[in-house]
């Protein structure tokens, strides 16, 4: 599972690649991190593949290089959700740093837990919940009012976006609860796959999505002080 993670990462980012040659006037720096989370990640479940990353702890393995990955890659795909949000107006530095910050806290609760005996491990998973919640709060509410105010076109682009990471990134919470970390509902094959397969979506998936939808406004009308830095 992990060889075919590390080619799919290395196809989404020959892809952005391509793209950024013909960037139909999307910055360049979208394509720039559009490419560089499958490169992260790739090389992070690289290691799983070679049997690395990983520590038996409370007789559960814990796959640490998975969190090397996200502590990385997830803030670079809600900076990627923000700076759609943001597509044609001055970008809002404080709303995208609180992101950020929700997000590191979550990723790294998320870390201590899998390393932490039962039942501690379960206060770290529903603190790493409270900040996931956080970050919802802050894509649905400000973020979402920053993209509905530069009319319907971006405003929908960032409904759909928005919509499918937060359903991709409910996944792994529940993903974590249900499995050998958790209450072990799934068993170590079942969380694996999933673990494979949601990041695979959320990281290449999602940034089709998001940058196929900033390459369609190409040709249309812009407002005047449009992408303001």
């Amino acid at each position: 599972m992990n060889v075919v993670y590390v080619l799919a990462m290395a196809a989404g980012a020959l892809l952005f690649v391509s793209w950024s040659r013909n960037p139909r006037g999307v910055p360049q720096y979208e394509y720039l991190i559009a490419t560089f989370i499958p490169v992260w990640s790739g090389m992070a479940y690289l290691a799983m593949a070679f049997d690395q990353g990983k520590v038996a702890v409370d007789g559960q393995i814990t796959y640490y290089a998975r969190y090397l990955d996200w502590v990385v890659t997830t803030p670079l795909l809600l900076l990627a959700l923000a700076l759609t949000a943001m597509y044609r107006i001055k970008k809002d530095k404080t709303l995208i740093a609180a992101l950020v910050g929700a997000d590191v806290v979550m990723i790294l609760t998320g870390l201590i837990a899998d390393l932490s005996p039962t039942p501690l491990r379960y206060i770290w998973y529903f603190l790493g919940v409270a900040a996931f919640l956080v970050i919802l709060y802050l894509v649905w509410v400000p973020l979402k009012a920053k993209a509905d105010s530069q009319g319907p076109e971006i405003g929908g682009i960032f409904r759909r976006v928005a919509g499918l990471l937060s359903v991709l990134w409910v996944a792994y919470p529940l993903t974590w609860i249900l499995g050998p970390s958790g209450v072990g509902l799934l068993n170590q094959t079942l969380d694996t796959a999933l673990f494979t397969l949601v990041p695979i979506l959320s990281k290449v998936g999602w940034s089709i999505v998001d940058l196929s939808s900033l390459r369609a406004l190409q040709g249309r009308e812009l407002p005047r002080g449009a992408r303001a830095a």
